[in-house]
């Protein structure tokens, strides 16, 4: 049902993100969960989305997500999100750098009988990493003619 798959899926960036309920993951995702985007090296189920999300809030301890739009169709759920948060821990193997950044991602998801049983997810990283001062904006790096 739509709705049920709306409420799994906002309840990922609203509840397990926003206050660090991990555990809530193995509820809201089936144990065969795979993740089609995993952070690079980690492995692409439901306990290497747990791992890549420990590990984003631990870097950005006061991470904030804000739903911006919602689609739901049929078993499919897909966000645009926003989020905010302070680099105060190891961030990617990146020391850290103690400023705010904020960025957007995309997320979709399919899942059936409310809990999710795939995902794919895109967000802007390059604008967060220029926030942080991991690396330069592209558009202040000379270009050879």
């Amino acid at each position: 049902m739509i709705t049920d798959m709306k409420r799994t899926a906002e309840r990922i960036p609203l509840e397990v993100m926003n206050t660090g309920n991990f555990g809530l993951l193995d509820e809201l995702l089936v144990p065969e969960f795979v993740d089609h985007s995993p952070v690079g090296g980690v492995a692409p189920t439901r306990e290497g989305l747990k791992s890549s999300a420990k590990a984003l809030r631990t870097a950005f301890p006061d991470i904030r997500y804000t739903i911006e739009d919602s689609i739901a169709y049929g078993d499919q759920i897909v966000h645009r999100l926003s989020a905010t948060g302070t680099m105060t821990g190891e961030f990617m193997g990146v020391p850290p750098t103690g400023k705010r950044a904020t960025w957007t991602e995309i997320h979709i998801g399919r899942g059936v009988n409310g809990r999710l049983t795939e995902h794919w997810g895109l967000a802007n990283e390059l604008s967060m990493l220029v926030q942080l001062g991991i690396v330069q904006s592209p558009a202040r790096v000379a270009v050879a003619a």
